[in-house]
């Protein structure tokens, strides 16, 4: 599908030219994969958002935004450590030590735009940007903030948990563990 696409874009734009270049870099089924598990993470921390603020967390209260924030970051990093690990960077070890390496390290990386997700769009609803979405208010600057939370957790996790690591692919995790 990713070569069809890809295609389907040089029929578009010529393949040497500056957007062709571009698109040869950027649609790949790395990065596409990953938009695609970037988007269906987001949609489970809205939708636990949503969840949360209309059944649990109910009143306006001054920081519950926040605390609602925190927790839907928690559900969506343990989605998105699955579905990186598997599909998108393709590490298929469970062995204890990858794993944790895997997982510690992805976590941590999420922690700075975890920071972000959770403490911004409060800060961004103060300062105006506090239109609603899905009947809840708040929404809007919890999207805005999510596009820049994308952009590095990628770069976090292509560098940082699932990258090559001593001239090893990301799926080698055995392999390494092994020479190890």
């Amino acid at each position: 599908m990713i070569e069809k696409l890809r295609a389907a874009l040089f029929r578009i734009f010529k393949k040497d030219s500056a957007a062709g270049k571009i698109i040869d870099r950027v649609v790949t089924e790395e990065i596409m994969l990953y938009i695609i598990f970037g988007v269906l993470t987001t949609l489970v921390n809205y939708v636990t958002t949503i969840i949360l603020k209309r059944f649990i967390f109910t009143e306006e209260k001054s920081g519950e935004f926040t605390l609602v924030n925190a927790i839907a970051w928690a559900v969506s990093v343990l989605f998105a450590f699955f579905t990186n690990k598997l599909f998108v960077f393709k590490s298929k070890s469970f062995k204890a030590k990858v794993f944790l390496r895997e997982f510690l390290s992805f976590v941590a990386a999420r922690a700075l735009t975890g920071l972000m997700e959770i403490f911004l769009p409060e800060l961004l609803m103060k300062a105006g940007l506090d239109g609603r979405l899905f009947g809840v208010k708040g929404m809007i600057a919890k999207l805005a903030v999510s596009v820049f939370v994308i952009i590095f957790n990628y770069v976090f996790s292509k560098l940082v948990s699932f990258g090559k690591k001593s001239g090893e692919g990301a799926g080698d995790g055995d392999k390494q563990e092994e020479k190890e």
